[in-house]
């Protein structure tokens, strides 16, 4: 990048960090997304190429984990699944940005043995690929089995999700459970085995763009849940039809002006080894640092959704920041057989 580049974009993700740091300190803000904010934190930290960045996000993230660790030091009885799940990601973050609680990590442990595959996944990977027949949670809030078109209680249409929306949920549930030590209903390696069943990838021209979304992000998981989000590179040879949807999709997704999409795509395709010099990563970046909002953030301001108030601001930091890349191209973990 041109010297005068790299200080805009510097700033940039300075004013980007310190939006998701104040962001984080709302307290309404940090009870709803707290756990996801940690995890934010964690992965700039530590697979940060800028010192700077690395010292900034390092004592954000402890400041934001000791508040954490407060708000959960006990737990409660009878949580859900979901709540669970959430809590694993929370306190492993909290663990890797160095503030630990071992007693709660063995109670949570004990909690999250109440629960199987289905519960935390929707499906059994064991057994099964994602399905296409699993109906979203209703605007009653009520959960109904697989198959069901209408509502057991309320009898309204159901929303059948998408497989590729299953399919980013069980890969990030089972890595995270993984990672910090409880199964969260089945390991890594039963999700990720199914990776051939969710191909091929829809296109942008197809007639349902709610599914392109979902596949858009259920690759850029299988890259960070392979690359243990962001420390190593990955090989476009063993993933080549999850690198040519990526690189394909990038110049569509600037041409809608979707931060969000964009900063996740970009940051994807750099773990291939992609260069920064190229004019497809160069438009992505030159959209990002044109786009930014005043207060800092990517995104729409009017959204009345908190999510996307930071993750867009999160995904569009991880495209502009350089990585370190530890180990050179290949990742520590061992890609499974079926990928090879």
């Amino acid at each position: 990048m041109h010297p005068t580049s790299d200080t805009e974009r510097q700033r940039a993700i300075k004013r980007g960090m310190e939006f998701i740091y104040q962001f984080a300190c709302d307290a309404e803000n940090f009870e709803a997304y707290g756990f996801d904010l940690l995890g934010c934190f964690d992965c700039i930290q530590s697979t940060s190429k800028d010192p700077n960045l690395v010292r900034a996000a390092r004592r954000m993230g402890r400041e934001r984990a000791r508040c954490w660790r407060r708000e959960y030091a006990r737990l409660t009885p009878d949580l859900p699944a979901e709540e669970i799940a959430c809590l694993v990601f929370g306190s492993g973050a909290a663990d890797r940005l160095g503030i630990r609680d071992d007693a709660f990590k063995n109670d949570l442990c004990l909690a999250a043995q109440r629960f199987n595959a289905v519960d935390y996944l929707g499906f059994d990977p064991v057994i099964e690929p994602p399905p296409d027949d699993l109906p979203d949670e209703c605007s009653c809030n009520a959960t109904n089995k697989r198959g069901r078109r209408r509502c057991h209680i309320c009898k309204r249409t159901l929303w059948i999700m998408s497989r590729w929306a299953i399919w980013v949920d069980a890969l990030t549930r089972s890595y995270h459970g993984e990672r910090y030590g409880i199964i969260l209903g089945a390991p890594f390696a039963d999700v990720i085995k199914w990776l051939p069943s969710v191909r091929p990838y829809p296109s942008y021209d197809s007639d349902d763009e709610t599914d392109l979304y979902w596949a858009i992000y259920g690759v850029t998981h299988v890259v960070y849940t392979l690359n243990d989000y962001s420390l190593y590179k990955l090989s476009a040879r063993h993933l080549p039809d999850e690198y040519a949807f990526l690189k394909r999709n990038l110049k569509h997704f600037v041409e809608m002006e979707d931060a969000e999409t964009i900063g996740e795509l970009l940051d994807s395709l750099k773990a291939f080894d992609v260069s920064s010099d190229e004019a497809l990563i160069r438009q992505g970046e030159k959209f990002l640092l044109a786009n930014q909002n005043a207060d800092g953030s990517w995104g729409d301001l009017a959204t009345t959704d908190v999510y996307q108030r930071y993750h867009p601001t999160w995904t569009a930091l991880d495209g502009l920041r350089e990585h370190a890349w530890w180990g050179g191209r290949r990742s520590r973990r061992q890609l499974p057989k079926v990928l090879r």
